[in-house]
């Protein structure tokens, strides 16, 4: 088994969906999978932004890769900073997002055998 690390450091589709895509393969091939959110990439996990991504020409569902990974025992975590950054609340998050500090993140990921950035 893997732990894939993921990070995501924009808000815009070509940002979004590859961590979502390989996050929720590795998961589904028993990965320990970690997404982690920079403030550039925090909007991305807000309530409402993957639906509005929904029917993308070719791409999957973004919700429904959401779900695998959380529903696979991988963790998503948006960078404490982006609270001030953006101007966002943690109540402002979609249900399963961690909001961590880049120390708690750094910490986790130590033992990372295969990582990503997007």
């Amino acid at each position: 088994m893997a732990k894939v690390v993921i990070t995501c450091n924009g808000s815009e589709a070509p940002n979004i969906f590859p961590p979502l895509i390989i996050g929720s393969s590795a998961a589904a091939l028993g990965d320990d999978v970690i997404l982690f959110y920079a403030p550039a990439g925090s909007p991305a996990m807000v309530k409402g932004k993957l639906e509005s991504l929904k029917g993308a020409k070719g791409l999957p569902d973004p919700v429904e890769l959401y779900n695998g990974i959380r529903n696979l025992g991988g963790k998503i975590y948006v960078c404490e900073l982006a609270l001030e950054a953006k101007d966002l609340k943690k109540e402002n998050f979609r249900d399963g997002v961690e909001i961590v500090g880049v120390t708690t993140f750094l910490n986790e990921i130590k033992d990372a055998t295969i990582t990503f950035s997007f």
